[in-house]
């Protein structure tokens, strides 16, 4: 197994991309932190895996409250004694047209999706450098690349993923921790699902692969880039997108 006995975080993995993460992840030896702020399905997706014998957290986090951040950290301190593995997935949309889009909005995005990916970095990465070693993954996008119309909040957070990944990679990369994003692309989860059809068909027709990717195809990339395998790869962008706009 490709992960076997390590501790993974994995922000907002009850649902979605991130859920799918953490049931390849435990399949693959993993000790996974269910990390997420909606605890009635955290809480039964934590059931549904320790009846299946997995060793699995459950944590109610906002990752935008570095207090709710630091907390964590120490749970998961006090029950596992080390973190491998950080997965900053969590991540929330509050579309509108630039003139449309209020205040509230554009803070609410920033805070969960650049700020919470701060926070939680900053919080395990000092154990990852006592430890000697590490892997932070964090969750760009395709709008952060290229941008897309209605989400000046969410691709100006993504776009900074981009930069937090490689300045974090020269930073920390001598301390044995590994620093890398994951860019995914139009991905079938309840979100986009709920666009559509008309919608949907489109963003298919610009995929070179002629489909909309499955969460799986994401959390594929998230563990290649928490194993071994990826031990010389560091402040790299790894587009998981069918071929979009190429």
């Amino acid at each position: 197994m490709r992960l076997e006995g390590k501790v993974a975080i994995i922000t907002g993995s009850a649902q979605g991309i991130g859920k799918a993460s953490a049931e390849l992840f435990v399949r693959e030896g993993a000790k996974v932190v269910i990390a997420d702020v909606d605890e009635k399905k955290g809480r039964e997706f934590e059931q549904e895996l320790l009846k299946q014998g997995f060793d699995v957290y459950y944590y109610p986090l906002n990752v935008a409250n570095r207090e709710d951040v630091a907390n964590m950290v120490e749970k998961v301190m006090e029950k596992y004694g080390r973190i491998d593995v950080l997965i900053n997935n969590a991540g929330i949309t509050r579309d509108a047209m630039l003139v449309k889009m209020t205040e509230d909005h554009f803070d609410q995005v920033l805070n969960v999706n650049l700020k919470g990916v701060f926070n939680c970095t900053q919080a395990v990465v000092p154990i990852m450098i006592e430890q000697g070693s590490g892997k932070i993954i964090n969750t760009s996008s395709v709008s952060g690349i290229y941008g897309n119309i209605g989400q000046t909040n969410y691709a100006a957070a993504k776009a900074a993923i981009v930069g937090l990944t490689k300045t974090w990679a020269k930073e920390l990369g001598r301390k044995g921790i590994n620093v890398n994003a994951v860019a995914p692309g139009f991905t079938k989860t309840s979100m986009v699902e709920k666009m559509p059809e008309k919608i949907l068909n489109y963003m298919e027709s610009i995929v070179s692969l002629q489909r909309l990717g499955e969460p799986k195809d994401i959390a594929n990339a998230y563990l290649f880039l928490s194993s071994d395998e990826s031990n010389y790869i560091t402040g790299h962008v790894l587009h998981v997108d069918g071929g979009i706009m190429m």
